[in-house]
Formats: C-alpha cells, structure tokens, sequence
C-alpha cells in the first residue's frame, strides 16, 4: 500500500512538472495562473502546494529538470566527441543554440531569471567546475595555452551564460545567435595554444 502511495504522489509530481513546463513554455509564467495550470493537469491546487509549495516552487522545479537535461546533452556531446578539442568546442556553441529551443528561452533564460533572479549558485558552480576539468586536459594535452583553468573556466562561462540571455531576449534570436557564434569562433581561436593544431 504504501509503495502504490509513494507511486502515485511520483506521478502526480511528474504530471504537475510536465504541465507546467508545457504551459509556462506556451504562455509564460506571468500569464499562467494556479488555476488554469492545475485545472489542465486534473489536479487540485493542493496537489501542487504539496509538492511544490506554490508557483514559484514549481517553476524552480521545471528550471532545475530543464537544468540537469541541458547538463546531460552537454556531456554527451564532449563524452563523444572524437577530440577533446571538438568535444569542448561543440559544447560551447550547443549551449547558445539551447538558447532558442522554446522551453529554455522561455522559462530559463527570460522568467526563471525576472521570478527566480540569478541561477542557483550550485548550478552555476558545477557548470565551472565541468568546464574547468575540460580545460584543464586540453592545457595537459598542449592544445589550449597554459593559463589558470579555473579562471579561464569562470570567464568563458560567464561570456555564454550572458550571451544566451542576449539571445533568448531578442525578437529576432537567430540574428543575434549568429552574431554571437561569430564571437565565439573568435574567442576559441584565442584558447588555442598554436592556432594551426586544431580546427574550428
């Protein structure tokens, strides 16, 4: 009995998670009222008080599931790359086309920011922490100039955390994710040890 319980309070979670992603995608979250959201998952507003203690909990929720989706296609791309230097350079210019998938321009990049304010220090520390372990075996491998990876890892995550925003907010975010791309081939040429050992 109590496994069946423990089951369906999982499922009433996940289907709350998965209408309000859904909903907060199509209107936002300013638009969506506690109402309307639960009333379209066939739940009560206690169901999401329980869970999630209100609206704002629930959009935490979605930006963190959307965080950790976001964090997964990330390595893949490195963990199957044919070069580290491939691998590190693809990630980064994954994580500004993200930029313009509806549920992370949305809700991550535009409301998550006004409601929540900056990200989770957590989040953002793992971030670094993943790039500064990328950077540091590109420096071993001689690819990358010898700098401090940490610093280096703070400073280029920085640079695609702000410009992901600059994307996600502008009307025309193809322009600006072009534009932006153009930086970025500039800023990782600048990485490179000897600029004619890898290609990008």
């Amino acid at each position: 009995m109590v496994r069946r319980t423990r089951a369906a309070m999982e499922q009433t979670r996940a289907l709350l998670l998965e209408t309000a992603r859904q909903v907060f995608t199509e209107r936002g979250y300013a638009d969506t009222s506690m109402d309307d959201l639960t009333a379209q998952a066939g739940l009560t507003r206690g169901a999401l008080y329980h869970h999630f203690g209100d609206k704002q909990g629930l959009l935490k929720a979605v930006v963190d599931q959307l965080d950790a989706e976001m964090d997964e296609r990330l390595r893949a791309i490195t963990d199957t790359a044919d070069d580290a230097w491939d691998g590190f350079h693809r990630r980064c210019r994954a994580y500004l086309e993200m930029a313009l998938e509806p549920p992370i321009q949305r809700i991550v990049l535009r409301d998550a920011r006004a409601v929540l304010g900056v990200g989770s220090p957590d989040a953002q520390q793992h971030c670094v922490e993943s790039m500064q372990h990328l950077i540091e075996n590109l420096i071993e491998q001689g690819v990358v100039a010898d700098v401090p990876a940490q610093a280096l890892a703070s400073l280029i995550y920085g640079s695609l955390a702000e410009a992901a925003v600059w994307i996600a907010e502008a009307e025309d975010g193809p322009m600006r994710l072009a534009q932006a791309t153009t930086a970025l081939e500039l800023l990782m040429r600048g990485l490179l040890k000897d600029h004619g050992t890898a290609s990008y």
